[in-house]
């Protein structure tokens, strides 16, 4: 199969990739009916271009999407989807699981979604008050786990992620149902093959929808010490020949073996990533010569995982300067896996724990930080209104009343009479919520009236309106 099988690719995007089908292939599976993943293109081309013009891609592992539209408005350039968070407290099930692949498979496809629709809210609030200063639209990398069974699963997986608007998925090469967080024990892996092919299932998928989806291949070798079979001779030299109850076969893990799935998994994905148990500078670099050596250019992506105690294995020097260290190995792509969830549980403890002792005045004191933050840092939730979108929905309704609604919610609220900055204070940068550009007063629509907080001007009459302009207009993307 040629390396341009999605016809927008650069020729350099499909550089080192092995496809074991053919044009042919995807085409016959394709259908008749073309969908377009304008999402899911867009974030892959926009990660894509990231890993290769910035020194390394920090992101944080978003639990909501609030918590991505926080990422985007603090100036991150991506972010995380953890299936461990979405085991713990975002899954289908409504129920808090442990990272064993026991929730519903489709469960973290629905959190992309939710994700990008609350990224899209945001751009379109800012957008609507004139402030077009934050890249709302970030890439969202996904976690597919073991693929939730064979090669079938991940297959319609990866469809599911990239309809649902994922720029990255990446896939384990665990036994799906025996799958564990890569920090726990008892990690049951795969033969080397099998987990090939669900590589090439994933890439299968997103060629078949048209979207250069980037595979990430993560091994869990380093810390495992079972597998199904003995039938891969890739994985022989690490088998001890003891086999378990269950009947899996005994390895031994370790770095040789994440670097001998590493080589093998290079080819078919866009980006490697080796789990490990600690910070550890010197596997790290290990681990990408092994790499490097063999395919020169390929991106690696590592966890900065929050299961490792920072403090007591690195000092405060080497945690400063880590991710700079590693990107300069070619680990392009860094994140922290949990890091909604303990932000999320910590800040809850500590606001629950002061209310408990002090009542409103722990309230206040939030309060108080969140007014700090939106005054020039970019922070908008404090007018919380406004930041889930009343006065979007205020603007809508003008629009479609041509300015004569008297039912607008910002108008009148607490949030207008006690949120807003006295007269000829300065206002804020523009990146939060709370500049005041926004429908309370100043809302204007695609030229054909404009409110100034009481009756509307009518400018052109709608006899003049064209649809059709309006329809070729561009989107701003």
């Amino acid at each position: 199969m040629t390396q341009k099988t999605n016809g927008h690719a650069k020729s350099n995007r499909w550089e080192g990739i092995t496809r074991p089908y053919s044009s042919e292939d995807v085409e016959r599976l394709r259908g008749t009916v073309r969908i377009e993943y304008s999402l899911a293109r867009a974030g892959a081309e926009k990660l894509w271009r990231l890993l290769h013009d910035e020194p390394f891609v920090p992101a944080l592992g978003a639990l909501t999407g609030n918590q991505a539209v926080e990422m985007a408005a603090a100036g991150l350039k991506a972010i995380y989807l953890s299936g461990w968070q979405v085991a713990a407290d975002a899954n289908l099930a409504g129920q808090m699981y442990p990272d064993q692949s026991l929730y519903p498979a489709n469960s973290v496809p629905n959190v992309v979604r939710a994700i990008n629709n609350a990224l899209l809210r945001a751009d379109q609030i800012a957008h609507s008050e004139g402030r077009d200063g934050v890249e709302w639209m970030l890439p969202i990398v996904a976690d597919a786990e073991a693929g939730f069974g064979g090669c079938l699963n991940a297959y319609e997986l990866m469809k599911a992620m990239i309809e649902a608007g994922a720029a990255a998925v990446h896939f384990e090469d665990q036994l799906s149902s025996a799958k564990k967080c890569g920090h726990l024990g008892g990690k049951v892996l795969v033969p080397t093959q099998e987990a090939v092919q669900k590589l090439v299932a994933a890439r299968l998928a997103a060629d078949v929808l048209g979207v250069p989806t980037l595979v990430v291949a993560r091994t869990d070798a380093h810390s495992a010490q079972l597998i199904t079979s003995d039938c891969d001779p890739c994985d022989r030299e690490f088998i001890t020949g003891e086999r378990t109850m269950e009947g899996f076969y005994r390895i031994r893990g370790g770095l040789q073996a994440a670097i001998a799935r590493g080589l093998a998994y290079a080819p078919y994905a866009d980006l490697v990533w080796c789990e490990t148990s600690e910070p550890n500078i010197e596997e790290a670099r290990e681990f990408a010569e092994a790499i490097h050596a063999k395919f020169p250019n390929k991106l690696l992506a590592y966890n900065c995982s929050p299961s490792f105690n920072w403090k007591s294995k690195l000092s405060d020097d080497k945690i400063a300067g880590f991710q700079r260290e590693l990107g300069a190995m070619g680990y392009k792509f860094q994140f922290v896996t949990l890091a909604g969830f303990h932000a999320l549980n910590l800040s809850m403890f500590e606001l629950a724990r002061e209310y408990a002792q002090s009542g409103m005045a722990a309230y206040s004191k939030l309060q108080q930080r969140e007014f700090a933050l939106a005054d020039g840092h970019g922070y908008g939730a404090v007018k919380h209104q406004r930041f889930v979108g009343t006065g979007y929905f205020d603007a809508v309704a003008t629009v479609i009343s041509a300015g004569q609604t008297s039912t607008c919610a910002l108008a009148g609220s607490t949030e207008a009479e006690q949120f807003e900055k006295p007269a000829g204070e300065k206002k804020t940068n523009g990146h939060g919520y709370s500049n005041g550009h926004g429908t309370n007063g100043h809302f204007k629509s695609n030229g054909h009236f404009k409110s100034n907080g009481h009756a509307p001007e009518m400018l052109p009459p709608f006899d003049r309106f064209d649809p059709e302009e309006v329809a070729l207009m561009p989107s701003g993307d």
